[in-house]
């Protein structure tokens, strides 16, 4: 029988890895804009996720560093449920992720650099929606809202402001304070900090150590911030053109490729350098057929 994290204490609950992905694969088709060499459709099959594995305890944080069309993005909409996958395997506490969405769905928050919100409405109003949603009481939302955002850095006074009136960094904000509203037991953030100010960026930076210090919070966070990575993330993975390369601590990263800085790590393993763009386009501009 699966074990049911919602009873998050207990021995067998604790025996179950957090995450546990075996070969998974994702695959998007893509115009081509060369119709006469491909064919009449003009699509082309590109694989944005290619046979990845690894596996994460609970209460571990892990940074997976990659370029724009990495995968990135792809792997954390995989995790989320809002994907499909074309092979492999995931699973969230036992819960097979694509055969069990429902309660993983209940176990896991995603922090976008797309994040979405009803524009009219407030931070405020936002939050309370998500709440609500969640199964929270109206006393218990009034309470935590203040909290969340205080503790992101969002000024208090623009709490009430529509969303439309704010900026992306302040956007940002109130995505993370959204997805840590409700305490969730898997955290997957896709670049949090993009967007930010230096202070802000700090700022989130520290409320999700104060996260894995405080609460039993299992965390996947997808970067291209090597400084982020290396600060908040006891395992450093790369991920390449979909593959996962490697995944160990970072000190570790360097002493495999004989590095002195998580940088030269990358382009090791990579062979190209950390700030160059891909040729393939954004892993997420997917064409169905």
């Amino acid at each position: 029988m699966t074990p049911d994290v919602s009873s998050s204490i207990g021995g067998e609950v604790e025996a179950v890895p957090a995450v546990e992905v075996s070969e998974l694969r994702k695959d998007f088709w893509r115009r081509n804009k060369d119709r006469n060499r491909l064919g009449r459709r003009g699509r082309r099959r590109v694989a944005a996720i290619r046979g990845v594995s690894f596996s994460m305890a609970r209460g571990e944080t892990i940074a997976i560093l990659g370029q724009n069309g990495s995968g990135k993005s792809t792997l954390v909409r995989l995790l989320s449920t809002l994907l499909l996958h074309d092979g492999g395997e995931a699973r969230i506490f036992g819960h097979d992720v694509f055969g069990q969405p429902r309660p993983v769905r209940r176990m896991v928050n995603r922090v976008s650099v797309e994040a979405s919100f009803f524009k009219k409405m407030s931070a405020a109003e936002n939050l309370a929606y998500a709440a609500r949603f969640y199964g929270m009481t109206p006393g218990a939302t009034r309470r935590a809202i203040p909290e969340i955002l205080q503790r992101v850095g969002f000024p208090s006074e623009r709490r009430h402001e529509a969303m439309e009136n704010l900026s992306r960094g302040m956007q940002q904000k109130v995505a993370l304070a959204r997805a840590l509203l409700t305490s969730p037991v898997l955290l997957l953030l896709d670049e949090p900090t993009t967007g930010l100010d230096p202070r802000s960026k700090l700022e989130v930076q520290e409320f999700i150590r104060d996260l894995q210090g405080s609460h039993d919070s299992t965390i996947l966070l997808c970067t291209h911030d090597l400084a982020e990575a290396e600060a908040l993330a006891d395992r450093v993975g790369i991920l390449d053109r979909g593959r996962l390369l490697a995944l160990e601590p970072a000190e570790d990263l360097k002493r495999r490729y004989d590095a002195e800085t998580l940088e030269q790590a990358f382009f090791a393993a990579t062979g190209r350098a950390f700030e160059e763009e891909g040729d393939e386009e954004d892993d997420e501009r997917e064409v169905f057929a």
